[in-house]
């Protein structure tokens, strides 16, 4: 029998200070995903849930948007321009395992792109802030929360 090839393994750190930073890092409740909130929650929209799980049809789990607005079908996405490759950015990669940061990121965007499209299969609007561009992005929602 013959062994699927799976992910490959993670590289380790290279140095103690490098695992460190890794290890910091968060999936939920970022700096930038905290801001956005608080700019929801000032321009008078608290009504949001966060990391709801979406069901399409048949019930089948979709995604976890870090933001959602469930009775308008509003998903909104805060995504750091590092680990989703914000197409302004043009951030480069890492210089050491080249290889495994490429398809890493490429997989991230890949997965990024499939949420977006079965989202809307089923009705919800997308909403996408960037990082970089958290006012504009955040007042762009709040324009569109407000129609």
């Amino acid at each position: 029998m013959k062994m699927s090839d799976g992910p490959k393994e993670v590289p380790r750190a290279s140095s103690p200070a490098v695992h460190n930073v890794m290890v910091a890092n968060k999936s939920t409740n970022t700096k930038p995903e905290l801001i956005v909130r608080r700019l929801l929650r000032s321009a008078g929209f608290p009504g949001y849930r966060l990391h709801w799980r979406i069901n399409g049809k048949k019930g089948r789990y979709i995604c976890r948007p870090d933001i959602s607005f469930p009775g308008r079908k509003l998903a909104i996405f805060v995504h750091g321009c590092f680990w989703h490759r914000c197409p302004k950015c043009n951030l480069g990669l890492p210089q050491s395992n080249v290889d495994y940061w490429s398809q890493k990121f490429e997989k991230n965007v890949e997965r990024d792109k499939k949420k977006e499209m079965s989202l809307q299969e089923i009705g919800w609007r997308v909403h996408t802030i960037w990082e970089c561009e958290l006012d504009g992005g955040t007042s762009r929602l709040v324009e569109i929360l407000n129609d």
